[in-house]
């Protein structure tokens, strides 16, 4: 999991882990591998080793393949990065967070327990400068009504409805809702502000609600779920019951 909102969810579990010690050094194996070929600039080894797609944050489009990270690697791994990675000692910049795989420091770099690369959270000047460029775009495509916020979070899309969700500045959620088939351009058939998130666990697992009068709406991200569980799911509550459920692709993130 590109959404900002894993961004998040990737620092609560952080600063959750912030204590942890590695347990054993079989991890650091892993770990001066991709040192080293960060350091020879060896892209399509490393480019063998990465789960996709690898994300990228809100609205920059995630990493999708091979050739699209080969492509893109010196607009994510910039000098600074490359140097920090380089300059790291696995022993004491590279933590072992058991299932969750190794982190570098806070969480820049993560690799799963077979030594992939899963995640990387950090921005390079190219991808800020984009990240910027995109919002502004996205701002002006939207209708007029709903054309601010601080973050984008996510879309969703239902079998009945197109789902935007957008941070408006110090964690305040707005849910915006459209009929399928309409644009986010058109005027809104919903919006609702001042909703929460709700991480559930360590898994990654969170949750967005927001209210109104006796309904509660929530979209349910899943990062970790059954074997045929949906990317997301959309539930109405009338008074606690529940009276609509839809499975929900992320269109965006």
């Amino acid at each position: 999991m590109k959404r900002s909102y894993l961004f998040l969810i990737l620092s609560i579990l952080i600063n959750n882990y912030a204590s942890a010690q590695d347990s054993n050094t079989e991890y650091q194996i892993f770990v001066k591998r991709f040192i080293e070929n960060v350091k020879d600039n060896k892209k399509e080894a490393l480019a063998d080793l990465v789960v996709y797609p690898l994300n990228r944050e809100y609205p920059i489009p995630d990493i999708i393949d091979k050739a699209d990270f080969i492509k893109r690697y010196d607009e994510v791994f910039d000098a600074n990065f490359k140097d920090e990675i380089i300059k790291s000692n696995p022993e004491k910049n590279w933590y072992d967070m058991g299932l969750r795989g190794t982190m570098l420091d806070k969480g820049s770099i993560w690799l799963d327990v077979d030594g992939r690369l899963t995640a990387v959270n950090y921005l390079s000047k190219f991808e800020i400068d984009l990240r910027k460029k995109l919002i502004a775009a996205q701002k002006n495509d939207l209708h007029e009504s709903i054309a601010y916020f601080q973050t984008p979070i996510c879309i969703l899309e239902t079998e009945k409805f197109i789902i935007r969700i957008d941070d408006l500045g110090k964690n305040n959620y707005r849910f915006v809702s459209w009929p399928v088939g309409k644009k986010m351009s058109e005027k809104p058939y919903m919006i609702l502000s001042s909703g929460k998130l709700i991480v559930e666990g360590i898994g990654g697992n969170h949750q967005y609600e927001f209210t109104n009068d006796k309904y509660t709406y929530e979209c349910a991200i899943i990062i970790v779920g059954e074997k045929n569980s949906p990317p997301a799911r959309f539930t109405i509550y009338q008074g606690g019951k529940k009276i609509l459920i839809q499975d929900a692709k992320i269109v965006s993130r």
